[in-house]
């Protein structure tokens, strides 16, 4: 293992997380693809491109509101706008932003309505600040934006382009700091996984698996559990995306997927169990699924590309879907960090024509899906990669190479019962023979 996995906290005697340095690093790759670009400034609303640039955060409350700003105009240094009082608080204890920490208030997503003047006052803010730097009459990149906003800009005689690119592209390669970020939030969910082994029985439901999770995470220290997607039974197939209030049941499938932040940094990150005893349909899925995984690992080195990872994936019609786009994201890759997805994307939808060469640097998640013959149970496994100069590194360390079996041993008269059986299985042959016996007695029809 190259990565080492350190404590949360902070120490004198050990290096671990250098947040000055992560930072420096992260605001000098935007500052380094700003400066070759077009744009004479980049506007952020997105909150993870606003913590990237700016390193701060108050809370995942904010995370969908579009309501914080950060304007990083070219050779200089980035200018935050944000919620009321946190202004004030980031003067204070944000000592690399200082004065550059400000209030402004936006839209709230519509709940600011257009009479109240919110998105011509943030207009103005943008516009003074690129005519301070003779920037206002160059192109100006935004990430994300509500309309009035975006219009505001424009009556302005703002040109406004598209700014979300340079910034996945700057987020593409992981510093050193934040590689082991990712790696830590990863710890966080091996032992989300250890209790949620140790809980899963018959009798135990969907959403208190959720919640038996996230009070790991947050016990651990994790500042957001975005989700937890706890799949079981029949919901298993086709996928759901959502967990429900489903009670465990003997011979289920269950699948899990952890999402959440630590410093910002998140997983994504599926393991899938049986309850009790998995069918053998359950078991060939799991294999299945877990050979498709194995051979996209295989190929993760530097040089690669992304379409020969997507073309050793099935294609949506071999397991049961019509088109690349109804079956999109079961055989998926997607890039991780301050967002769950980001680039690269390893789909067959786009991958094939589109491709990616994978750099070092580069951490992504790799997940499959594979629905078993009897038409109702799955298997789902996910893993998290880090490219290395020489290859790659797997950082979701709980056991996934074969099905796990949850729950109480059974113990018959003639010892452990079988973990592996089907649900409904054929009679044996004393069956058999009392049924013919029975209909020949009876003199009724004996089944076929």
């Amino acid at each position: 293992m190259a990565l080492k996995t350190h404590g949360t906290m902070a120490v004198d005697w050990e290096e671990r997380i250098n947040f000055d340095r992560l930072r420096t690093e992260r605001l000098a790759r935007a500052k380094a693809l700003l400066a070759k670009s077009e744009m004479g400034a980049l506007l952020c609303f997105d909150m993870n491109n606003v913590r990237y640039l700016t390193a701060t955060h108050i809370g995942t409350w904010a995370q969908d509101k579009i309501s914080r700003f950060t304007l990083l105009p070219q050779n200089d240094e980035p200018i935050l706008w944000d919620f009321g009082s946190a202004a004030k608080h980031h003067q204070l204890n944000c000592p690399w932003l200082g004065e550059r920490s400000r209030p402004g208030i936006s839209l709230l997503r519509g709940a600011m309505s257009p009479e109240m003047g919110r998105a011509e006052d943030v207009a103005r803010k943008i516009k003074v600040e690129l005519e301070m730097r003779g920037l206002h009459k160059q192109p100006l990149g935004i990430d994300v934006v509500e309309p009035p906003i975006l219009f505001a800009l424009q009556r302005e005689g703002i040109t406004v382009v598209d700014g979300q690119q340079l910034m996945s592209d700057a987020r593409v390669i992981k510093t050193q700091d934040e590689i082991s970020l990712l790696n830590t939030s990863a710890m966080m969910v091996d032992a989300a996984y250890e209790e949620l082994y140790r809980a899963m029985r018959p009798g135990l439901s969907e959403n208190e698996a959720v919640g038996i999770a996230s009070k790991v995470l947050y016990d651990l220290g994790s500042e957001y559990v975005e989700g937890v997607n706890a799949i079981s039974g029949e919901r298993c197939n086709p996928h759901p995306h959502v967990f429900s209030d489903r009670v465990l049941r003997p011979g289920d499938p269950v699948y899990y997927d952890i999402l959440h932040s630590y410093m910002g940094y998140r997983t994504c990150y599926y393991r899938c169990f049986a309850i009790g005893y998995g069918s053998p349909a359950l078991v060939d899925a799991y294999q299945r699924c877990r050979d498709y995984l194995d051979a996209a690992i295989s190929l993760i080195r530097p040089g690669r590309t992304t379409a020969e990872i997507a073309s050793v994936w099935p294609k949506a019609q071999e397991f049961g879907f019509a088109n690349e786009e109804a079956a999109f994201a079961l055989q998926f890759g997607h890039g991780i960090g301050l967002a769950i997805w980001e680039k690269p994307v390893i789909s067959r939808l786009v991958s094939l024509e589109h491709s990616y060469e994978l750099k070092p640097g580069m951490v992504f998640a790799l997940e499959t899906f594979w629905p078993s013959k009897d038409g109702w149970s799955a298997a789902r496994i996910e893993e998290e990669i880090v490219v290395t100069e020489t290859g790659h590194e797997v950082i979701t360390r709980f056991p996934a190479e074969k099905l796990l079996v949850a729950g109480t041993q059974y113990i018959t008269v003639d010892g452990p019962l079988p973990t592996t059986r089907e649900h409904d299985p054929a009679p044996n042959r004393r069956v058999v023979e009392m049924v013919e016996a029975s209909a020949r007695v009876e003199k009724v029809g004996v089944p076929g």
